[in-house]
């Protein structure tokens, strides 16, 4: 019975984006809403970025939820990198035709002003998800193409040590909005952890997380949603072994500091 709670709480922490697992905290529903009233305003381009697992794919998804039957909308989870396969997916959302063989972009361009899309004050809008995989070619001609007015970009991509991505040659003078995901407080990561297991009625699983765990939590994962979830799907791993193999190793009403460690280890957070 106690092994079935641990592979529960095990399969809640799987890296997915299930838009259900939104969590309005007040930063992020107060983000939430500037990235809709940008949305009505005569932009080009709009810029979502921040570190890998601060949630910009949950955000694109739930914008996509919420507005796809209000306005004329397509998400673009996974990149498409070849470029006569993207241009025929916009030439299909857009403009409802069907190409099968290669489609280059000066095509879609004269595809585009043939039709003479009737907008209605209603311009279609493309959420391009993991933007920063898309070649530099390609993203000019996304720059060039918003130009157009035709259609509208909210692009999302990882924000790099190494540079502000809003002063990347591909932004610089498109962008006229640009909003920035951080990592949770250690008070959300709490309501994080807590709500997600909660929604599958982890009821035990929850009330094991006290303050000094998931401070440790914190620490090790410094409030990244993806590297908690990574941590706690691995630590739920090491609970599942020892229910199986050694169950005098866990107690059942806290979670152990040395399995959290443990499983840092595992998943590369911390040295051994």
């Amino acid at each position: 019975m106690q092994n079935n709670i641990y592979h529960d709480s095990q399969k809640v922490f799987l890296d997915t984006v299930i838009v259900d697992d939104y969590i309005q905290f007040d930063k992020v529903s107060a983000i939430y809403q500037s990235l809709l009233y940008s949305i009505k305003k005569p932009l080009k381009m709009i810029l979502i970025y921040g570190k890998p697992g601060t949630g910009k794919s949950m955000f694109l998804s739930k914008l996509y939820k919420d507005s796809k039957n209000q306005q004329k909308m397509y998400l673009y989870s996974t990149p498409i990198l070849d470029e006569s396969e993207f241009f025929k997916t916009l030439a299909q959302d857009l403009l409802g035709v069907n190409y099968n063989g290669e489609l280059n972009f000066t095509q879609f361009m004269r595809t585009l002003e043939g039709r003479k899309i009737n907008l209605n004050n209603d311009i279609p809008l493309i959420l391009l998800d993991e933007a920063q995989l898309y070649s530099d070619s390609l993203m000019e001609k996304i720059r060039l193409l918003s130009d157009t007015r035709a259609v509208k970009f909210i692009i999302a991509l990882h924000k790099t040590k190494e540079e502000d991505l809003i002063a990347k040659e591909h932004f610089q003078t498109r962008i006229w909005e640009s909003i920035e995901l951080e990592n949770s407080s250690v008070n959300e990561l709490s309501i994080y952890i807590q709500n997600k297991l909660k929604k599958e009625k982890c009821f035990n699983s929850a009330a094991m997380f006290d303050k000094k765990s998931v401070k440790l939590i914190y620490k090790i994962t410094k409030g990244n949603y993806r590297d908690t979830n990574k941590l706690l799907y691995s630590l739920f791993d090491i609970y599942i072994y020892y229910a199986q193999n050694n169950p005098s190793k866990i107690a059942k009403n806290t979670i152990s500091n040395t399995i959290i460690e443990m499983a840092a280890i595992h998943t590369g957070l911390i040295n051994a």
